[in-house]
């Protein structure tokens, strides 16, 4: 007899239960709950200490002392080792620089750790395929010529580019990006989130650029004082109620004349909009 077993769904990307999160006594993180597929675009939004970078870092394994549940394709990340949350998400933080004065080739090589022996960063431990590696994760983001640079003489947007292309070769599942865009100049914000976009992985990022967050995700996660106000796609999140309860000015939300995406137009304090 020939039994047919129905197609099991995927786990998800990312399920974030009742996640709560105080710093002596301050409530920095309340009550969050996210469901995020596999190759989703997220952005996560809201003003100067609303909580983006407190959830980035809590999903990443950056802070542990939470309650509630994160769990990280169907694993939760309270039960995974370092070494393990390495093997399925990558974490670009906004700040770069490094105390030591390391090559491209390095900080790149660093990505090929988690799924390396303990104490592997060595040369006796590569293996034929990962110069090629390397190089083809510099040739995608552009920097192939560069490798043998040192990390900190590269602008802002090169760094970023660089730790992409760490990313790649750490095979993540998952990338986080807190303020990939933060200091780079306009062409550099629309380069770094549309490479991110490219890579065959589920991208979860932070953003202030309300224009570029409707450009370059498919969901938006607005967070106010530590809590989820709105998710859903930028007709859903992006409204022009919604934006001025969250940053106390009026706007103007309208379809971007020319990209993809919403125009957002915020008034000074005290003018009011004609619509």
């Amino acid at each position: 007899m020939e039994y047919i077993l129905a197609d099991r769904p995927l786990p998800s990307a990312l399920e974030v239960e009742n996640l709560t999160w105080y710093v002596a006594e301050q409530n920095i993180l309340t009550d969050i709950n996210l469901s995020i597929e596999q190759g989703a675009r997220v952005a996560i939004i809201g003003p100067n200490g609303a909580g983006k970078t407190s959830l980035l870092k809590c999903i990443a394994g950056l802070q542990k002392d939470f309650t509630g549940h994160i769990n990280i394709a169907g694993d939760a990340i309270t039960t995974l080792s370092t070494r393990q949350i390495a093997q399925r998400l990558a974490y670009v933080s906004q700040h770069q620089s490094t105390p030591f004065d390391l090559s491209v080739n390095d900080i790149v090589r660093m990505g090929l750790l988690a799924n390396k022996p303990v104490f592997a960063f060595n040369d006796a431990f590569d293996d034929s395929n990962d110069d090629q590696h390397i190089a083809e994760s510099l040739q995608l983001v552009g920097l192939k010529h560069k490798r043998w640079h040192s990390f900190n003489t590269l602008s802002g947007g090169e760094q970023q580019r660089v730790l992409i292309a760490r990313s790649v070769v750490q095979s993540p599942k998952l990338l986080i990006m807190d303020e990939p865009t933060n200091h780079l100049d306009i062409y550099y914000q629309h380069q770094i989130l549309a490479l991110a976009n490219e890579l065959d992985l589920t991208l979860i990022f932070s953003i202030h650029n309300l224009e570029l967050a409707s450009q370059y995700a498919d969901t938006l996660v607005l967070l106010e004082q530590g809590r989820i106000v709105a998710k859903g796609n930028a007709d859903t999140v992006l409204t022009s109620d919604l934006l001025e309860q969250v940053f106390k000015l009026p706007c103007l939300v309208e379809p971007h004349p020319i990209n993809s995406g919403k125009r957002i137009t915020f008034a000074a304090a005290g003018t009011r909009i004609a619509l």
